[in-house]
């Protein structure tokens, strides 16, 4: 087989396919370097993470969603196995226009011309049917970027609301909103993450806000009796005698 004839006839049918999106085409393209690697022999065993780290596919669900499809579109034939310890089985078709000559070797699957493609009947419907598969596609990808955004707002607002642990990250950012150093949020998350997060030892905590807004009283009750009690140790300061500073030392005491 030329692969280079079949990788042009297949970016010709992926241009014509209206319904293929970048993830099916990086898929693809996964797909035929492991052929290439078996010498164009078919079928081939996959392994999912493998094919996600080759394509840039960061989504189990939009992985196995763009492997359905191209088997369903025409592009491959795919055989999972069910088995974590045994790859599924692809089929690649070939795309090769020499194929259709007799250079077929039957490791390969020839695609042949559709012979109606000429009708134009046929070729309005295909169209029609290719559109509301775009919109259909479209509508699916929407509603998944929108799952995604959702879960990474929950992702970036957890711990900042009512959960209990919070992240100790939310808990400085709490204490410095209230005018707190950070060294104040540390002690406090130690302290709670140290008797897993129990009040008084017995209940399980409800709110860290309102436990921290009670650190932050007993913080500062407590650095005032310190700073009272620093000041009463120290005594007077050298100099604060009670004299007169007019007194006469010629007199006698």
């Amino acid at each position: 087989m030329n692969y280079i004839r079949h990788l042009s006839a297949a970016f010709q049918q992926m241009d014509a396919d209206t319904r293929l999106t970048p993830y099916h085409i990086s898929l693809y393209m996964a797909l035929f370097r492991r052929w290439n690697l078996n010498f164009f022999k078919n079928p081939i065993s996959v392994s999912r993470d493998e094919l996600m780290r080759l394509s840039k596919i960061g989504s189990v669900n939009t992985y196995t969603k763009c492997l359905k499809e191209l088997d369903r579109y025409g592009f491959i034939r795919y055989e999972p196995s069910y088995n974590p310890h045994r790859g599924s089985h692809i089929y690649l078709y070939s795309f090769d226009k020499g194929s259709e000559s007799g250079t077929d070797t039957g490791s390969e699957i020839a695609v042949r011309p559709y012979t109606n493609n000429t009708n134009p009947l046929n070729n309005e419907n295909e169209t029609n049917l290719g559109e509301q598969a775009k919109k259909i596609d479209s509508s699916s990808n929407v509603e998944e970027m929108k799952k995604e955004k959702s879960s990474a707002k929950r992702e970036r607002t957890s711990g900042y609301g009512p959960d209990i642990p919070p992240l100790e990250e939310h808990v400085k950012i709490y204490f410095e909103e209230k005018g707190y150093p950070p060294v104040e949020a540390e002690k406090f998350y130690n302290y709670f993450q140290s008797n897993g997060w129990l009040v008084g030892g017995r209940s399980k905590m409800k709110d860290w806000k309102a436990a921290a807004r009670n650190w932050m009283l007993n913080a500062q009750k407590f650095n005032a009796y310190a700073k009272d009690q620093r000041n009463h140790q120290q005594g007077p300061k050298p100099g604060n005698l009670h004299t007169g500073t007019g007194k006469d030392y010629g007199e006698p005491l």
